[in-house]
């Protein structure tokens, strides 16, 4: 019978996306397949078995107790904990006590990125939750999100809203701002040091986020932060399961999506912004790693 770490590496593993946990909660609040409100935590999809998280997932703890593990570290929850699981990890042994109550969001992480675009801070912070998943808020924290969850449910009903989604997307960035707030203090008062790997995964996420619109090749990302190129790429695959590539090409491309969306550039001047060599060699990109052409996605509701 194979080991859990066995089990782990496969390639196979299921993944939990917004689209997969709405299809076995069917009542729940959602926007399409970006964003899905859970009133209660047990009712959160989460396994007994190994499954790789491809979507954000934030719980809060208000009673009782729970367990888990990620990326094979155990965590254990308590009244007042917010839970972060990012994208990439991997979750298993999920449990509750008989008392356990909490809210949950998850939400895709395309959608996440739109949110928190251009907010250089904020995906640092982030960023440290990967390795301190288990965050204990203050009591007044505590109360923020859960009114924030109540506010968001409320637009997230409002299915006639012509705004609807964007209006949940600040709502959303809104909340995320308090709970990166918890994160810097926690952050800042932790005896825990950040490990060698987990400082270069964050100076280089930092540098993506200033530089991904002119450069994106991983030597000249290695060469900032004076290391070869395969100890980076090593280096971030560790710790976030993800390539320096697709770190790069998630910027480029969630860039790309929201000038196509929220602009009146044409293709060719998007192109020109991201110093790509002309709008062709953009087209082709953007389809593999988006599935569609620039202009088809420009006209997607």
């Amino acid at each position: 019978m194979p080991s859990k770490e066995e089990n782990m590496s496969k390639h196979n593993l299921e993944e939990i996306t917004v689209k997969s946990a709405k299809e076995l909660y069917s009542k729940g609040d959602y926007i399409k397949d970006d964003l899905l409100l859970f009133d209660e935590v047990a009712d959160v999809p989460l396994p007994s078995e190994p499954r790789k998280m491809s979507c954000l997932l934030m719980a809060l703890c208000i009673n009782g107790t729970a367990q888990y593990t990620v990326d094979t570290v155990e965590h254990k929850v308590n009244a007042g904990d917010l839970i972060i699981i990012s994208e990439g990890q991997v979750i298993d042994d999920f449990m509750l006590s008989d008392d356990c109550r909490g809210i949950a969001i998850m939400v895709s992480y395309d959608f996440f990125r739109e949110v928190i675009a251009g907010i250089h801070e904020l995906s640092s912070l982030f960023i440290f939750s990967r390795n301190h998943p288990v965050c204990n808020l203050l009591n007044e924290e505590v109360s923020n999100i859960v009114n924030y969850f109540k506010l968001i449910k409320s637009k997230v009903q409002e299915v006639n809203h012509h705004f609807r989604k964007d209006v949940v997307r600040m709502l959303l960035s809104t909340m995320i701002y308090d709970v990166s707030n918890a994160i810097y203090r926690i952050q800042n008062t932790s005896t825990q040091r950040r490990t060698r790997a987990e400082s270069i995964f964050t100076e280089f996420i930092k540098l993506v986020e200033n530089n991904f619109r002119n450069e994106r090749r991983v030597g000249w990302y290695s060469q900032q932060l004076c290391i070869t190129p395969k100890y980076l790429s090593e280096t971030i695959k560790a710790v976030s399961h993800r390539t320096p590539n697709e770190w790069i090409d998630n910027y480029v491309t969630l860039e790309i999506r929201i000038l196509l969306k929220n602009s009146s550039k044409s293709i060719k001047e998007i192109a020109q912004d991201l110093h790509f060599p002309n709008q062709s060699f953009l087209g082709k990109y953007f389809k593999e790693h988006v599935g569609m052409s620039p202009s088809k996605y420009r006209l997607l509701e």
